[in-house]
């Protein structure tokens, strides 16, 4: 079972400021949760390196693997399949080309369509669109601002059919190939509810866990359901490999056929290197995969910091009227990759966001909705509604590891 977000005592953190503004409640509270932490400016989300990155990385110097062949490739791939428990790993340059790759090997092709939320980072419709596919933009839920289910069951009773089992949008006429639910801020999507829905359709899952290494579902960690899954290693995930990404998945055979697309589908012929299909230079350097290697070995610490500042959050505006902790459902574990809070009031919202970065407290709303975006303004859509209303009542707070 999760743990629950009940009760911890704030002694340790400093006063609350004497309040005045409209948003002055806010700052306070956030500097009460940050306490000596605070700095002049705190940014959304930092890297911290306290392990043996300078180890790995002079091993990488020193013995001159410093590209994208090395021990350090294949032990990064090892360690990461073993902490989520998936058959295999690949190692790539970052979260869009994972994306890009699943999206690949899992049949999408030009002009299908391709769901997905319209809240989300542009990544995920990007990689739709890398290959030649549509993005159709749906719904999420307001209990964890993922894909929901019931929304995109009734959308796709309406536009969809069924034909020589393949899935047809009867107002376009296009294949909808797969569905690509995105694990927002670190929250677990109802996979089990989007996969029965994707079942009867024919649609393929591949999930977006570029948030969410370390998140669980029922138990188990994100990037099981689908038949594969994309992470992402930017500097201001979790963890980092600087820049990077990887596919994780059960399927042996899709694994294979993504390492070798990675890695420019080269083969060897008596000697000389072939090349049997278009492939992509996506292969993560060594030198990349040696700080993987030791941000993985302190990921668990840094997930349990995580949840130890998003229970300060959460105790900083219990009390607070009209805002809370955006927080886990109670099936699920988060990593709390980004804190954040919601608001009954949009207004008070933008007041709070001016006022928290002006104090040199970083902090930001959700992402502009993928619809509104000048390339992807004319693709299909669902109703959108509750996407619309999160959007202006969600703001993200300083969420570093080394806050705690």
């Amino acid at each position: 079972m999760p743990t629950t977000f009940r009760g911890t005592s704030m002694t340790s953190i400093t006063s609350k400021k004497t309040v005045s503004g409209p948003a002055d409640d806010i700052v306070a509270a956030v500097e009460n949760v940050l306490g000596a932490a605070r700095e002049d400016f705190v940014p959304l989300h930092a890297p911290l390196f306290r392990g043996r990155e300078k180890d790995y990385v002079l091993d990488c110097i020193e013995t001159g693997w410093v590209s994208s062949v090395g021990a350090y490739v294949d032990r990064f791939e090892k360690d990461l399949a073993d902490y989520l428990g998936v058959k295999r790993a690949v190692a790539v340059v970052n979260g869009t080309a994972a994306l890009h790759l699943c999206l690949i090997v899992c049949g999408v092709k030009s002009g299908d369509e391709v769901l997905c939320p319209a809240l989300t980072f542009v990544a995920t419709a990007n990689a739709i669109s890398y290959t030649e596919a549509v993005p159709h933009f749906c719904d999420v839920s307001d209990k964890n601002m993922g894909l929901c289910p019931e929304k995109l069951a009734a959308h796709l009773e309406h536009i969809a059919e069924i034909r020589d089992g393949v899935c047809i949008n009867k107002q376009t006429g296009r294949v909808i190939r797969a569905v690509v639910p995105m694990h927002c801020y670190g929250h677990p999507v109802d996979m089990d509810s989007l996969c029965r829905v994707a079942a009867q359709y024919h649609i393929a899952v591949i999930e977006d866990a570029a948030e969410s290494l370390g998140s669980l579902y029922n138990g188990k960690h994100t990037g099981h359901m689908g038949r594969c899954a994309a992470i992402s290693f930017n500097g201001n995930k979790i963890i980092t490999t600087g820049g990077g990404g990887a596919v994780v998945t059960n399927d042996e055979a899709l694994a294979d056929m993504v390492k070798h697309l990675s890695t420019t589908a080269k083969v060897s012929k008596d000697g000389f290197f072939m090349h049997d299909r278009v492939g992509y230079n996506y292969r993560m350097p060594n030198i990349n995969a040696a700080l993987g290697c030791a941000q993985l070995e302190a990921l668990p610490e840094y997930i349990a910091a995580k949840r130890k500042l998003a229970q300060r959050y959460a105790d900083a505006f219990a009390d607070m009227d009209g805002v809370s902790l955006f927080h886990e459902e109670a099936h699920t574990q988060s990593n709390y990759w980004l804190c954040a809070i919601r608001f009954e009031d949009p207004a008070r919202m933008a007041a709070a966001l001016d006022a928290l970065n002006a104090a040199g407290l970083m902090s930001r709303p959700l992402w502009e909705l993928m619809h509104t975006l000048p390339m992807y303004g004319d693709c299909p859509r669902a109703d959108v509604s509750v996407a619309q209303d999160m959007a202006q009542r969600i703001l993200a707070l300083p969420s570093s590891v080394c806050l705690v």
